[in-house]
C-alpha cells in the first residue's frame, strides 16, 4: 500500500499542519502556483516530492519544475498539471490529449475547487483537483488529500481540512 499527499495553490503559503496531516504518506503531489521555493523544501522534509508549475509561478520554480508530469506510483499512471479544466470543461488541447491517453488519475489545481470525481467517458479515469491550501484566493477552506494507493489502483481518498481543529 503506498499513501500519497495532494496538493495545489500554496501560493507561497505553508500552512503548520501539513506536517502532520502528511506525515505518513510516501510521496506528496504538489499541482502547481506553489509561490515559493521554500513550500517544496517544507514538503520534502515530510515525505518526497513532484510538483509542477502554475500560472503564478515564476522563472525560480518554472526552472526547478516542468509544466506536466507523467509517472507511475504502484502500477498507478498519473498525470498532473496546473491547469488542465475539469471533466465536460477541459482547456483548450487538454480534452484531445486525455482522449488519445488517458491517465488512470488526473491531478490538477488552479480553480481552488476541491473536486474528485471518476470520468467515465475517459476509461474510468479519477479526476482529483485537491483544491488550495494556500491563504490567496477565494476558497473559504484550506484542503488537501490523502490518496492510498493498493494493488495497483486507487483505494481511499480522504479530505484534509488543514484548518480544522484537531
Amino acid at each position: 500500500m503506498i499513501t500519497i499527499g495532494i496538493l495545489s495553490d500554496t501560493h507561497g503559503y505553508f500552512h503548520p499542519a501539513l506536517v502532520d496531516d502528511l506525515t505518513d504518506v510516501d510521496r506528496i503531489l504538489h499541482a502547481g502556483d506553489v509561490g515559493d521555493l521554500g513550500i517544496l523544501d517544507g514538503l520534502e522534509a515530510v515525505a518526497p516530492v513532484t510538483a509542477v508549475w502554475g500560472n503564478i509561478d515564476g522563472p525560480d520554480i518554472r526552472r526547478r519544475l516542468a509544466e506536466h508530469e507523467r509517472f507511475t506510483v504502484d502500477g498507478v499512471d498519473v498525470w498532473m498539471t496546473h491547469i488542465a479544466g475539469r471533466p465536460g470543461r477541459w482547456q483548450r488541447g487538454m480534452g484531445d490529449q486525455l482522449a488519445a491517453d488517458p491517465p488512470d488519475v488526473l491531478v490538477c489545481g488552479h480553480s481552488h475547487i476541491l473536486r474528485v470525481e471518476r470520468v467515465e467517458a475517459l476509461g474510468g479515469m479519477l479526476y482529483v483537483n485537491p483544491g488550495a491550501a494556500g491563504k490567496h484566493g477565494f476558497h473559504k477552506e484550506k484542503t488537501c488529500l490523502r490518496l492510498r494507493i493498493e494493488d495497483g489502483r486507487p483505494t481511499q481518498m480522504d479530505v484534509i481540512h488543514l484548518d480544522a481543529e484537531k
